[in-house]
């Protein structure tokens, strides 16, 4: 199972701030592992589309080559800006 968090603008646009997610044997990195919650929902599709969403593993940034395992933690928020 993979524990599936969502911030800020993201959080907003999916529409809950937490899911779980049973990981397929097919699935073994980030970037399956989007594709698969966008193929699922469509608020999920809307929100993590955005080639700018930042993703996390397990609390550590991650990229979309990045290896996933039952039991990890995926966080994903919008780019981080300052002011």
């Amino acid at each position: 199972m993979i524990k599936v968090l969502f911030f800020a603008r993201v959080r907003d646009q999916v529409g809950c701030n937490e899911l779980e997610v049973e990981l397929p044997d097919t699935v073994s990195n980030v970037g399956a592992f989007t594709d698969l919650l966008k193929s699922r929902n469509q608020a999920c599709r809307d929100a993590l589309s955005n080639p700018n969403i930042l993703v996390a593993v397990n609390q550590e940034m991650a990229s979309s080559q990045t290896t996933v395992e039952d039991g990890d933690e995926i966080a994903y928020f919008p780019p981080v800006t300052g002011g």
